[in-house]
């Protein structure tokens, strides 16, 4: 690139420099980056619509026998379904969160409707 007629010097001289496996920054956007702050955005942004899917499942569910309130996953999406329409992967980021528990992978709307979602 330092021979291309075309390219600009100045660009060569703010690309970061390449980080490898060990390095905490490893796979990472640049401190103060605009990319940084979209994630960080983003990450927020998906919080967000975790604590509103807990806050539904909590009043929509019941209350069992081990006093954790259970939902089943027909009644929890047709309620959150006109709220948002990703309402798995939203289940799914709770459960990595270890906020929510069910059976399976992955829940399919007719096929799982009987699955019962706990809130942890």
């Amino acid at each position: 690139q330092r021979k291309n007629p075309f390219s600009n010097g100045d660009r060569l001289a703010s690309k970061p420099v390449h980080t490898h496996r060990g390095d905490p920054t490893y796979g990472r956007p640049p401190e103060g980056s605009q990319t940084e702050q979209r994630g960080k955005d983003a990450h927020s942004h998906v919080g967000k619509e975790v604590e509103e899917l807990c806050l539904i499942i909590r009043s929509t569910g019941e209350v069992g026998e081990d006093g954790h309130v259970s939902v089943t996953f027909g009644q929890l999406f047709e309620t959150y379904v006109t709220i948002s329409n990703k309402v798995v992967g939203i289940l799914l980021r709770a459960r990595k969160h270890g906020l929510v528990h069910f059976e399976g992978e992955m829940l399919w709307q007719g096929k799982d409707d009987d699955v019962i979602i706990t809130l942890l």
